[in-house]
């Protein structure tokens, strides 16, 4: 063919593809810290979307089970449920497996090893692991159950099994503590060499080892969650925790970075009596936290998170679907049956309770942080900060160019804030009325918010030159009108005969 000429060469046509606008804290996401010796501490964390998928992993009688039915059994059902490990008490060292495929799950493959071996270390203790026949099993259960009987002979206590669920062989010291420890498994010196077929290798696509390690305080594990997944949850419950605890927890979260709300449940019954100084709910208002709620139940450890799980649900991004807890349900949760008296006390104390009225209904009353403000008004306020943090972050990451230190500048920034005050009236959270506090800008004191919401930015000339050469913006003030919810209802009949 004849030689052509480009036609970029006349007109050129370059692609600029925008970046993946950056995602904003979860607001719907629970994590429940447990105990359970099922998920390890470097794995440290799992996520479920369904009930069954944490019943196949735990089993139906796990503390972690028992949350995740109050979870997910809240009506609108909420979506992921996060359970991570806190080590309330040492751990094992360990050594998991890579997943097997199913040629490599073959039992013929297992039967026709007579003479099975691996090399080991365990606690620091170099062992081979020899003599092993598996002609005779009849699955990987029994492959398992025959390399520990060899195993316990050098190292008493130490276990192996193959988890179904995972398809991996799962190697576990007797020992706990910082100095239990397990290798990968290596080639022996003698016998048929099995370590690979374990998928137990250094090599091993998929193996890893988990060094155990000493008591970690329930506060240390929070924090440790907060720092490693903070973006991926909103909500946490701590099962197994104690007053102490629960405290500890509680400062942690309410001076945190990231926002959280923590769910603590009490069964004591002195949240019942008005003159009780000595409850979880008493110290948690004496503090003033804001980021912290309780709930009492004398029948369920987990009822708070059925709370949680209904608050949750909340879509931000929806018309009108801010809720209030207060007149709401918890299905699977037993009604309390108490005296107004007792229900007196828990409102003093600033403590939740699911309850009956004789009306044949129960609700949730009163929906309310230990500091008294109710749940629904710090869950929007935090909902607010974190997407007016995330859309203006996104207006800087994402601007192709820049955004200048100019009056239309920050007009742009102050259009996105705007829009997200305007989402705030959309659900419902923020809403038209008086401004009762003092002014800033044009606003004053008892001025009326017409839009719900008021945003000021101060005149580029007034900043500070060393915030300029800083390249800082001005400072932004926001007013926001919340439309709050009625709770209770007075009504005066006068009837004329």
């Amino acid at each position: 063919m004849a030689a052509q000429l480009p036609s970029s060469s006349l007109v050129s046509v370059a692609v600029n593809l925008a970046s993946t606008p950056a995602q904003a804290q979860s607001l719907s996401n629970l994590l429940v810290l447990g105990s359970s010796d099922v998920i390890n501490v470097v794995e440290r964390m799992r996520t479920y979307s369904t009930l069954s998928g944490v019943a196949t992993d735990f089993g139906t009688t796990a503390p972690e089970y028992l949350a995740a039915t109050e979870w997910f059994g809240q009506t609108p059902q909420p979506g992921n449920l996060l359970i991570g490990r806190w080590a309330a008490t040492a751990t094992a060292g360990l050594l998991i497996g890579a997943t097997l495929s199913a040629a490599q799950q073959l039992m013929t493959t297992w039967q026709a090893v007579t003479a099975g071996a691996f090399n080991v270390t365990i606690d620091g203790t170099a062992s081979a692991i020899t003599g092993l026949n598996f002609s005779a099993v009849t699955n990987l259960n029994g492959v398992a159950s025959t390399i520990q009987t060899a195993i316990v002979v050098v190292k008493p206590g130490a276990t192996v099994v193959w988890n179904a669920s995972y398809e991996r062989f799962e190697f576990k010291s007797g020992t706990t503590g910082a100095t239990s420890k397990y290798s990968f498994l290596s080639a022996p010196a003698t016998g048929t060499d099995i370590s690979a077929m374990l998928g137990g290798t250094a090599t091993s696509s998929g193996a890893y080892v988990v060094d155990g390690i000493a008591i970690e305080t329930a506060v240390s594990a929070a924090a440790l969650f907060d720092s490693a997944y903070g973006q991926q949850f909103y909500g946490l419950f701590v099962d197994g925790a104690q007053d102490a605890d629960h405290l500890a927890i509680a400062a942690y979260v309410e001076g945190a970075n990231t926002k959280h709300a923590y769910g603590v449940n009490t069964q004591e019954a002195a949240v019942l009596v008005a003159s009780d100084t000595t409850n979880i709910a008493y110290q948690l208002k004496q503090l003033g936290y804001k980021k912290t709620l309780t709930q009492y139940s004398s029948n369920s450890k987990y009822a708070v998170v059925s709370l949680m799980a209904r608050i949750l649900t909340t879509d931000y991004t929806a018309n009108n679907t801010v809720i209030t807890l207060m007149y709401k349900t918890e299905p699977g949760v037993v009604a309390e049956q108490i005296n107004s008296n007792q229900l007196a006390a828990l409102t003093g104390f600033n403590c939740n309770v699911f309850v009956a009225y004789d009306n044949n209904t129960a609700i949730i009353q009163n929906g309310v942080v230990a500091s008294g403000d109710f749940i629904d008004t710090i869950f929007g306020a935090d909902w607010l900060a974190i997407d007016i943090q995330n859309s203006v972050y996104n207006l800087l990451y994402s601007n192709p160019t820049k955004i200048p230190q100019t009056d239309a500048g920050n007009h742009i920034i102050a259009t996105t804030i705007e829009l997200v005050c305007a989402q705030g009236v959309t659900n419902g959270l923020l809403a038209p009325g008086t401004w009762t506090q003092p002014g800033f800008g044009s606003l004053k004191q008892n001025d009326f918010l017409s839009k719900g919401y008021y945003v000021y930015a101060p005149p580029i000339s007034s900043q500070n030159p060393a915030d300029r050469a800083a390249r800082k913006s001005v400072t932004f003030q926001v007013a926001a009108k919340l439309a709050g919810a009625i709770h209770t209802v007075d009504v005066i009949v006068n009837i004329n005969r």
